[in-house]
This record gives structure tokens, sequence and C-alpha cells, in this order.
């Protein structure tokens, strides 16, 4: 099978384009070719076509849609509407993610719920650069988080959470761009936007990985956390949970009954409710990969 991946970027690191790379190496372990000088068999898109080789099947792998007043909603999700109502298949990330666009854009007749993953392989491998492992060496626990900062990542929670949890020796290392919320202290440590390689030298010496964010939808950033032995924490709203793993500590809020949200803010977390979490998933691409072959190959 020859597949044209449409509105991917393997060049860039973003959560996505990310996971596109991860998905073209181990789809191609299994013979599968992105091959541009040979005719393409079917079209595999992120999140919304450009409209790219129309004569293809198009399977849409579906990310996250506007559903707050802090966006434009009707015209930011016209073109992901139409490209899911047009796709022959579509992937959803998590359960929530198929819950929401099924209320929003109506259910779709041929679909499949697939799970981000690591590449376990290349991160078991991983050696921490030297530079970083130094850097944290002189305190007892290490937390992390990562995101592209907004306000439903709620990085001012993540902190509050680690000053709240963590030991008089741990500290937080902040990774990602535009921080929304940047306080002083001895222990916490903004360090903008990382390589991969960079970050996973981060989570690989990180004891716990905060992802309170509201409502996402299956953060790669936990799935690689989670595959270099991160405890996450997260917030029971959302998808994050689905993929955090048996055990996961779980703060919990109410369900969100996927209506349009009229407050661009997430509403506040009360830090005294918290769970173990008691969804387990596998997070190997080996896994997602297959999954992702045969409901390609379905039709």
């Amino acid at each position: 099978m020859n597949i044209l991946l449409e509105n991917v970027n393997l060049k860039s690191t973003s959560g996505p384009n990310h996971f596109g790379q991860k998905l073209v190496k181990y789809l191609s372990l299994r013979g599968v070719q992105f091959n541009k000088l040979i005719p393409y068999d079917k079209k595999l898109t992120f999140i919304q076509s450009s409209g790219q080789r129309k004569d293809l099947d198009m399977y849409l792998r579906l990310d996250g849609i506007y559903f707050n007043s802090g966006f434009d909603c009707e015209r930011m999700n016209y073109n992901i509407k139409a490209s899911y109502h047009s796709a022959k298949g579509v992937v959803f990330q998590t359960n929530f993610n198929k819950e929401l666009i099924f209320k929003w854009f109506g259910p779709h007749s041929n679909y499949a719920v697939i799970n981000n993953g690591a590449d376990v392989l290349s991160i078991s491998d991983f050696e921490v650069s030297e530079e970083i492992k130094n850097k944290y060496i002189s305190f007892d626990n290490i937390w992390s988080c990562a995101a592209s900062w907004h306000s439903f990542k709620r990085l001012k929670e993540n902190v509050k959470y680690f000053l709240n949890f963590a030991g008089d020796n741990d500290c937080l290392i902040v990774c990602g761009n535009n921080p929304d919320y940047v306080i002083e202290h001895p222990r916490i440590f903004y360090v903008g936007d990382l390589s991969i390689s960079e970050l996973m030298s981060v989570y690989k010496i990180s004891k716990y990985f905060i992802h309170l964010a509201y409502l996402d939808h299956c953060p790669n950033v936990v799935i690689d956390a989670r595959a270099c032995g991160c405890n996450i924490i997260c917030s029971s709203a959302g998808g994050t949970r689905e993929i955090a793993g048996l055990g996961a500590t779980i703060v919990n809020e109410p369900d969100w009954d996927y209506s349009f949200l009229e407050s661009p803010e997430p509403p506040a977390l009360e830090f005294n409710n918290i769970t173990g979490n008691s969804f387990d998933s596998k997070i190997s691409m080996a896994s997602v990969a297959k999954k992702y072959l045969n409901f390609l190959k379905e039709d």
C-alpha cells in the first residue's frame, strides 16, 4: 500500500507532526510506502483536508475541534467538519474525542478509536543528556510538564499542584513556548521549546509528569512521558485519562456534556478530589501502526 500524507509536516516537532513521524516509521516497517514517485492507493489526512488529490479515498485522523467562546467556532470548524463528512474513514484518538465529534458533527459510519503511541524501542535505548542530568542532579525528585501553552493547558494549575504536593527538595521543569503563568521560584525552571531529544531527557529524569489540561484529547506529551517511566497526573475531564495508564493520579472534576462553552477560561480544580486511574491502554507505536494498517485495509 502506498499512502499520501496530507496536512503532515514530517520536519516539525509539534504534537500531530511528531506523531506523523512515528507513524511513518512503524507503518514502513510493515511494508507501507509513502512514495510520491509511484501511484498512491489512499490518502491519510491529519485534522482537515486542503483538497489535495480528491480522487483518492481519504482517511481522516481527527484531532480536537473548537468549542468555546475564545474562538470563532463555526468558521474554524467549517473545513474540519467538511473533511469529516467527506472522509471514507475516521480515526479518533480517544473515546472522548469520538463522543465530542459525534455530538458536534454527527455520527460517522466508518471509524476506529486508536490512541496515540510512543516509540518505546527508541525510548528504551535513549541516553539522557549529561548536561540535563547534571543540571538537576541535586534535587530529590523531578517533576515536569510540557505544552504549547494556552489557557486550557492549565499551566497555573500544574504549578499550583506542584507547590502543594512536591517535596521540599523537588523541582519542576516547565517545557514549551508561550508560558502563560510564570513565577519566580528557585525550584521551578522554565526552559522553553526543546528538541525531541531534549524533551526525552527531561522525561527520563522526571518522576512525575503533570498534565492538568482541560478537555484535552490524546496529548502526545503524556504518551511519551509515560513511555519514559513518568507517573502521570492529569484531569478527569477529556481524553487524557484514557492514555495516562493504570494507577495514574486523576484530579476529578465535573463531567462536561459536550455543549458550547461560554467562557474561554477553564474552571478551577479542587486538588483534594483525587483518585487512581482505571483506564488501561497500550502505548507502543508498533501496536498503534498495526491498528492503523488494519483500518486502512478494511475497504
